[in-house]
């Protein structure tokens, strides 16, 4: 009985020794971003093609009341409900003290500056492409928005998705690499397109149908599911310039509008130049259409 305990112990210890090993959060290459210099201007694009006020605003916010990054937004799903967190530049309660490496961690890697890992409920899965250049430049507007002392509020999730170092096996698992549209003969407009809808617009996270472990199901990429509508060719047969036409007023050729945190989309895209918006039409044109 002794031996059977010893055995046992040494398979448990063994077995936390591997999870250890296997969910250290691994972050970005520092020597990508030495020597990167943000510019806050086109830093105001890349964070409206990012959508980050569209969450990290205070609930109801209103106005140039949007760009107070105070969080407090929550987000319910099937594994409990997250609350966005305060990234204004306030130094105790935002990100104030965060380098651009900070950031570019938190951003492309789901990684908090403590080493901790951040739910997939924030579209690091997504942003994992983010060109590093964009990247300063949203650090370098951050840095010129109103800094806000509300305290970040703590997810009410209950266990075992308490326990944050699993995510690093879901990232193991599921995480995405690369491209999903990777055909080789996507003109640049389409490429641009790609990179908007695919990374920056993280338009994948409402509108690609989900596992029961939460991993988006690639096969039926921008499929939709529930509320959220399929826009594949397979659905939606609007022509580029109708596309256009809604991410700029948000009315569809049906007459209708964009509700909802679609709304929010269409008026961060409405600030982008018209190309961007033609691009993200002539990538939907090269998604596998399902019906």
């Amino acid at each position: 009985m002794r031996r059977i305990a010893l055995t046992a112990l040494g398979l448990i210890a063994l077995g936390g020794a591997g999870f250890w090993v296997l969910t250290i959060p691994k972050t970005v290459d520092p020597a990508t971003y030495a020597g990167l210099t943000g510019d806050a201007t086109r830093g105001a694009q890349a964070f409206a093609a990012a959508g980050c006020a569209s969450c990290h605003m205070a609930e109801g916010a209103q106005g140039d009341a949007k760009l107070i990054l105070s969080g407090g937004q929550k987000f319910p799903s099937d594994f409990g409900t997250f609350v966005a967190p305060n990234i204004s530049p306030d130094r105790e309660h935002g990100i104030g003290g965060w380098s651009t490496l900070d950031l570019a961690n938190a951003v492309t890697r789901g990684v908090s500056p403590d080493g901790r890992h951040y739910y997939p409920a924030f579209p690091w899965d997504s942003y994992g492409g983010m060109i590093p250049q964009d990247l300063a430049d949203i650090h370098a507007y951050l840095t010129t928005l109103p800094a806000d002392p509300t305290p970040s509020q703590p997810h009410d999730i209950g266990f075992p998705f308490s326990i944050d170092r699993g995510i690093g096996l879901w990232k193991l698992a599921f995480g995405r690499s690369g491209w999903v549209i990777d055909a080789p003969d996507l003109t640049p407009e389409e490429q641009r397109g790609r990179y908007l809808v695919e990374v920056m617009g993280h338009c994948s996270e409402c509108h690609t149908p989900r596992s029961a472990t939460g991993a988006p199901d690639l096969t039926r990429w921008l499929a939709g599911e529930g509320r959220t509508p399929n826009i594949t060719p397979g659905r939606l047969q609007w022509a580029p310039e109708e596309v256009v036409e809604y991410l700029t007023s948000g009315f569809t050729p049906e007459f209708d509008s964009a509700g909802g945190h679609m709304a929010l989309v269409v008026e961060n895209y409405a600030t982008l130049p018209e190309t961007d918006r033609m691009a993200v039409a002539a990538y939907l044109q090269r998604v596998p259409a399902i019906p």
